[in-house]
């Protein structure tokens, strides 16, 4: 069996038995075909046929080339998954990755805006044009629910119930989630589906809530650039990232005193672990607050 043959089952098993994303699976499937290119150029071997030494190799090429430890560690992750599958399937007799340790790791906090930033990131898409319009029902949903740009991108007007102000949301793992939007984001959706929506499609039909002027769904990644965009226009030099209005959804809501086991239910975490990181940023901003303001900070 060919390395190409054996990552495909690997990730069409995460995907039957893990419902895995495409995005997720897409990023196993570069990490192991990056692995296998370079051991194959470098060592004339194959992933499968691959030692513990040769995978420390292809490591520390990582780490030479300035790859960061947290990248370093998703890749060695995939290496172990791999060949965890490898060794039940029968493919190696041995698992090389066994005894190979993981990059120490910091605790990054989260990256998040202001809420004087959100506003002023709210107030900057045109709302006159119907692009602008959309642009700003996008970005209010996107900070009422804490959505990841995957799902909002991904939803369908038969997910919003405006009567009852919720949205009905399938994330990672294919598990489905109601989160209320708020009377703002609410009142945006209203309108934008009136009128907004109507002006884009010019009566084509389209699945996607958010269609783009060509009549499809718009992607993460126009998304994302037009983000950058009213980002620029809202003067925020921040460096942002495509879950920054997620992770102010929750920063501002423990700032407020919101309880992190509802806050685990709106953002659909899985562990709660995973949402103890945003009493990490409230702290932190308590920190700040305290030496800017506090006479003897």
């Amino acid at each position: 069996m060919n390395d190409e043959q054996a990552i495909a089952l690997f990730t069409d098993m995460l995907w039957l038995e893990r419902g895995l994303s495409r995005n997720t699976l897409a990023s196993y499937q570069s990490d192991l075909r990056k692995a296998s290119k370079w051991l194959g150029q470098q060592h004339g071997t194959s992933l499968v046929q691959a030692g513990q030494e040769q995978l420390l190799a292809w490591l520390a090429s990582l780490v030479a080339a300035g790859q960061s430890a947290r990248t370093s560690a998703r890749r060695l992750s995939a290496l172990r998954q791999f060949f965890q599958h490898a060794l039940r399937e029968g493919w190696v007799a041995v698992d090389p990755s066994l005894d190979i340790q993981a990059p120490r790791l910091g605790r990054p906090l989260p990256k998040t805006l202001t809420e004087s930033e959100v506003l002023a990131l709210l107030d900057a898409p045109d709302t006159e044009t119907a692009e602008g319009f959309r642009d700003r029902c996008m970005l209010e949903l996107l900070y009422a629910t804490g959505l990841r740009v995957s799902e909002l991108v991904g939803l369908h007007p038969d997910q919003v119930s405006l009567a009852q102000g919720l949205v009905r949301v399938t994330g990672k793992g294919g598990k489905e989630r109601l989160v209320p939007m708020g009377d703002e984001a609410q009142d945006w959706l209203q309108g934008f589906m009136r009128g907004a929506r109507q002006e884009l499609l010019r009566g084509r039909v389209c699945d996607a809530l958010f269609p783009t002027r060509r009549g499809s769904g718009m992607t993460r990644q126009a998304f994302w650039y037009r983000v950058r965009k009213h980002a620029r226009t809202a003067g925020i030099r921040k460096h942002l990232s495509p879950h920054t209005l997620r992770h102010a959804f929750a920063t501002h809501l423990v700032n407020h005193g919101a309880d992190l086991r509802v806050v685990q239910l709106l953002l659909g975490h899985s562990d709660l672990s995973t949402t103890q990181i945003y009493t990490h940023v409230a702290k932190e901003r308590l920190k700040q607050l305290h030496a800017l303001h506090h006479p003897r900070g």
